[in-house]
């Protein structure tokens, strides 16, 4: 597997998009985006578990029950989530459909909608349609820079309290050829698995049975999206999508699978971290891996309430290696496991807990690891073969500047 040079959600073969400024987004920056393919796609998603879900998610996911093997397009707006916008909600997502749809000379059907911004308050429909049918405009024309160069527009237009676009793209090989995974996310706040305030889309010129796409994507994503929390909120408009459009001939077998799955994870895997390095007033990217479990999912379990703990997240953005908030929050996640037990490592290896009780390190060693912009900390709590990670961020007072004036 190859990490491509400048990979976006165009990279694919057969993949163009285009992005308008639509005036959705009260910065007047990039803000509605189609995602187009030149040939039909299969497709499969994954959506939030919020039960207030936003009018996006609940019209793709009657669109994937009823066509998901003919999809065209993704149509995406920022500034707007289009969540508890009732009836009239519903109706401008289908509307997004139906003009892009038209636009694109397809069916309503064949078009996933995705929106992010602010909830409850209804999308501005002429904006909408002006800025989708610009989008296409540039899909149609080649995309402004190419198809490159849309991709990345793309990836800036889904953009909400996001610093910087979320892309990449990566070719492997399998038996029969060469294809490639592109992919676009955004996301920096109310960031937790199940999933998040993000956005996703994956692209692929694999050629891949519906059934094996599904498996695929809830893999990648259990191993990517559902692993990183910034601040334990699961969002209204959560999604991400996977298309496969076939363009490169070369088709996802049994002897290539493996290989195909890999390289969609990590996709998935990098954007996902790419999130968390971009969470809201962020200042430290951390990887806390837990081992020693009974089964993977307890590990996951501990791992995630460590990630989501505030005094733990205000203890990496002061850089205080406080080992004792560590455990705490490890004892409370709901698993059984003796403290005498635990180990805890820091960084390369430094040493904090042994047996449940203080290590011999030095505080000044341990400060400089909590110091530092990537933290990496290993928690065993036994001796079995369970083991998972997830990826966070601090929790500065940035994050509470950010969200306190989130609206206005």
């Amino acid at each position: 597997m190859e990490f491509l040079a400048d990979g976006t959600v165009t990279t694919a073969k057969g993949f163009m998009a285009g992005a308008v400024a639509a005036e959705v987004k009260q910065s007047g920056k990039l803000d509605v985006a189609v995602v187009a393919s030149e040939r039909e796609c299969v497709g499969t998603a994954v959506f939030t578990t919020n039960q207030v879900a936003a009018a996006p998610v609940l019209v793709d996911k009657v669109t994937l029950a009823n066509n998901q093997g003919r999809l065209r397009a993704v149509v995406a707006n920022a500034g707007n989530a289009n969540a508890c916008t009732g009836e009239q909600g519903m109706a401008n997502a289908r509307a997004m459909q139906q003009i892009t749809a038209n636009a694109l000379d397809c069916d309503p059907d064949q078009v996933l909608v995705l929106s992010t911004g602010v909830i409850g308050v209804q999308l501005p429909m002429d904006k909408v349609e002006a800025g989708i049918l610009g989008a296409v405009g540039e899909v149609k024309s080649g995309g402004a820079g190419g198809r490159r160069g849309g991709g990345a527009r793309a990836a800036r237009a889904i953009m909400t309290t996001d610093t910087r676009p979320k892309q990449l793209a990566v070719q492997v090989e399998l038996p029969d050829g060469t294809v490639t995974v592109g992919g676009m996310a955004k996301g920096s706040g109310m960031i937790h698995p199940n999933m998040a305030t993000m956005l996703a889309v994956v692209t692929t010129d694999a050629a891949v049975g519906a059934a094996v796409l599904d498996g695929v994507l809830r893999t990648a994503v259990n191993r990517s999206f559902n692993c990183i929390s910034v601040d334990g909120d699961t969002s209204t408009n959560d999604t991400v999508i996977l298309l496969a459009n076939g363009a490169s001939g070369v088709a996802v077998d049994e002897a290539g699978l493996a290989a195909f799955q890999g390289a969609v994870t990590a996709v998935c895997i990098e954007l996902a971290k790419m999130i968390v390095r971009d969470g809201e007033g962020a200042s430290k990217f951390v990887e806390i891996r837990v081992s020693g479990t009974a089964t993977e999912a307890e590990a996951h379990q501990i791992a995630n309430t460590i990630a989501t703990s505030p005094l733990v997240k205000t203890a990496f953005a002061g850089g205080d290696p406080n080992w004792g908030r560590i455990l705490a929050a490890a004892g409370r996640a709901g698993v059984a496991f003796d403290q005498n037990e635990c180990a805890l490592w820091i960084g390369d290896g430094l040493q904090l807990l042994r047996n449940g009780a203080s290590a011999d390190f030095r505080e000044a060693a341990a400060a400089a690891v909590f110091g530092q912009s990537d933290i990496r900390l290993h928690l065993s709590v036994g001796t079995g073969r369970g083991e998972a990670a997830v990826w966070t961020c601090d929790l500065t007072h940035e994050y509470v500047s950010i969200n306190a004036d989130y609206r206005t």
